[in-house]
């Protein structure tokens, strides 16, 4: 948005910024505090250390502090653009960003995006066919699933070409023009949210994981299963009851979190709406009645949605 754009205007793109971050940052954070939290109770002293290290040290920093850390201490000294670290001719990083080539859509990808679609419901519906047939088929049903969900995106290739093209990013006088940059303040912001709430997922990986009787472990071991299987097909399913409720609160936690932003310009919901609109409008009651009702409307939708899964992994009792 600019200066002559709309406050709607600004209210979007503050809310869009926001649900980016917040998005971005519960991918991230999940991944990370999965691994983390596994490798807290590795039979490894040396991993399980590191693990608890890390945990101990990134929640105890406060979260501001970490934001600071990212942008001020490790991003804004990066080269100048002029001088800015060149990747291959095509990607380059400074203290204005990381500039990445932008896709741009040509006539055709609609035909591309549809067929891609189409060959994912396909082998989806073609994968529980197997499985209810023979208990997932071997390789040849493998071929058949791969056939079935990029046959009708090589057709669509075939007929219409490759419906995509690349703005690359050129420096200009002072700065990078075209293609596509991650701001150092959206790359602080991120990188501080997922790791600060990875620490606390970590934790409560280890204790859902530790919940699970040791019994159904050795069960598993007795049929020859490998720890690494024993983990993913009978340990996280049975840990998932107890971990998804606390992992609901990690998630809010995060998206809140997110409106520390203004603390570095990104351009969030409490940055642009909350801040700029209100300064400009003085409606202070008005602006910030809107601004905690969108965040309650986020964390009650959030909630609502980890309600229904954890519902689905929740213990049936006869």
């Amino acid at each position: 948005y600019n200066e002559a754009s709309s406050y709607g205007r600004a209210f979007l793109v503050g809310l869009l910024n926001t649900l980016l971050v917040s998005a971005l940052g519960v991918v991230l954070a999940t991944l990370l505090g999965f691994v983390i939290g596994v490798a807290r109770l590795s039979p490894n002293w040396l991993i399980r250390q590191w693990a608890g290290a890390y945990i101990e040290t990134i929640r105890n920093i406060p979260l501001l502090l970490q934001i600071f850390f990212w942008y001020f201490a490790v991003l804004r000294p990066l080269p100048h653009p002029r001088e800015s670290i060149d990747l291959f001719g095509l990607v380059f990083l400074s203290n204005r960003g990381l500039y990445v080539p932008k896709p741009l859509l040509e006539p055709g990808f609609g035909w591309l995006l549809g067929a891609l679609l189409l060959g994912g419901l396909g082998a989806i519906l073609l994968r529980q066919r197997a499985r209810r047939a023979a208990g997932g088929g071997g390789k040849r049903a493998w071929l058949w699933l791969f056939a079935v969900l990029l046959g009708p995106a090589a057709l669509v290739l075939l007929v219409v070409g490759l419906p995509l093209s690349w703005e690359l990013p050129e420096f200009q006088r002072f700065n990078f023009r075209g293609g596509m940059v991650l701001t150092p303040e959206f790359v602080a912001l991120l990188l501080a949210l997922s790791t600060y709430t990875a620490a606390f997922i970590a934790e409560i990986v280890r204790a859902g994981i530790q919940s699970v009787n040791q019994g159904q472990r050795e069960a598993a071991y007795s049929l020859g299963l490998p720890p690494g299987l024993t983990l993913r097909k009978v340990i996280l399913p049975q840990a998932m009851r107890v971990i998804v409720p606390p992992l609901t609160n990690q998630y809010l936690n995060l998206t809140k979190n997110s409106s520390l932003a203004a603390a570095i310009a990104y351009p969030d919901l409490v940055s642009v709406f909350a801040g700029t609109v209100l300064n400009q409008t003085g409606q202070a009651v008005e602006v910030i009645g809107v601004t905690m009702a969108v965040y309650l409307a986020i964390s009650l939708a959030i909630a609502a949605a980890m309600g229904l899964y954890n519902r689905r992994v929740a213990l049936v009792e006869r």
